[in-house]
């Protein structure tokens, strides 16, 4: 299964909050925003950071999907 952080794009869409704002309010380097741009792994730490930081849940954020070969 790979992770997909569409839902968090959406979110900050939503929210009008810019990839340097989210990356201020969370106190992450831009590594972690490329990282999920590329839907790669992320720490479980970020994840919290980002949820509290944006007050919601992680299934706001993430969702898991199939990998498809």
């Amino acid at each position: 299964m790979a992770v997909s952080y569409k839902k968090l794009f959406h979110l900050m869409i939503e929210k009008d909050i810019s990839n340097s704002r989210l990356q201020q309010m969370c106190g992450f380097s831009g590594n972690i925003m490329t990282r999920m741009r590329r839907n790669n792994y992320i720490s479980l730490e970020t994840v919290e950071t980002l949820c509290k930081s944006l007050n919601c849940r992680v299934d706001d954020i993430l969702e898991f999907i199939d990998n498809i070969d």
